[in-house]
């Protein structure tokens, strides 16, 4: 059983716009998605894989991805609300990493927050955390990802700057400090993958990217 620390927090609404995903605050402000500001970062890249493989191509891979995506982080969700879960809807493929990522969650304890919609008026962005808790002990920031293939650490600056900004998020909603940032990679066909990082090492890296999107948009 995982232990729940009850917190409460006013969260964020989410509304979609042409231009991305929009949070509204309980105070009346709007700000842009975690989520919203990392696809600005990496959108020239995507473009350029998008031509390389062709469209058709392109959407078949990333449907899959999605589908993944949110199949094994569903159960993750339900596992740490101590729910009962199938694992009917997961192909052959899809259960053996999940299998293998699963002692992972078990050193996840003390959950904080769990698919909470945060936001920083610092920062002025909002985003749903998948997990604040403690892992290994320690309060982390905590996100699930999926993969095909292991990822190299310097690939995933996105990744940090994700939990990062979820755990700035935190500390302004409630005070609580979340000095330690963690990305679980569920991998095709691999071992899960651990990436642990200080929450500092990527703040002005964030605060950058922030500017660069707020002057891209007024653009």
């Amino acid at each position: 059983m995982f232990n729940k620390i009850e917190i409460e927090i006013e969260e964020a609404v989410a509304k979609s716009t042409p231009t991305g995903r929009l949070y509204e605050t309980p105070d009346g402000a709007s700000y842009p998605s975690v989520t919203t500001i990392m696809s600005y970062m990496s959108k020239d890249s995507i473009q350029a894989w998008r031509k390389r493989v062709g469209e058709v191509e392109a959407n078949k891979i990333s449907n899959q991805a999605s589908t993944r995506g949110t199949k094994i982080h569903d159960l993750c969700e339900q596992i740490l609300l101590n729910n009962e879960v199938s694992y009917d809807k997961l192909s052959l493929l899809d259960k053996e990493m999940f299998f293998k990522f699963r002692p992972l969650l078990d050193r996840i304890d003390n959950i904080h927050a769990l698919e909470t919609a945060l936001y920083s008026h610092h920062l002025r962005l909002a985003g749903r955390v998948d997990c604040i808790a403690e892992f290994d002990g320690k309060l982390t920031a905590i996100d699930f990802k999926t993969s095909k293939k292991p990822k190299r650490k310097g690939w995933i600056d996105n990744y940090f700057m994700q939990c990062t900004a979820y755990a700035i998020m935190f500390e302004e909603r409630t005070g609580i400090s979340v000095p330690t940032i963690a990305v679980l990679i569920c991998v095709e066909g691999d071992e899960p993958q651990i990436f642990i990082e200080k929450r500092d090492n990527y703040s002005e890296k964030l605060l950058n990217l922030r500017l660069d999107y707020e002057r891209s948009v007024k653009l």
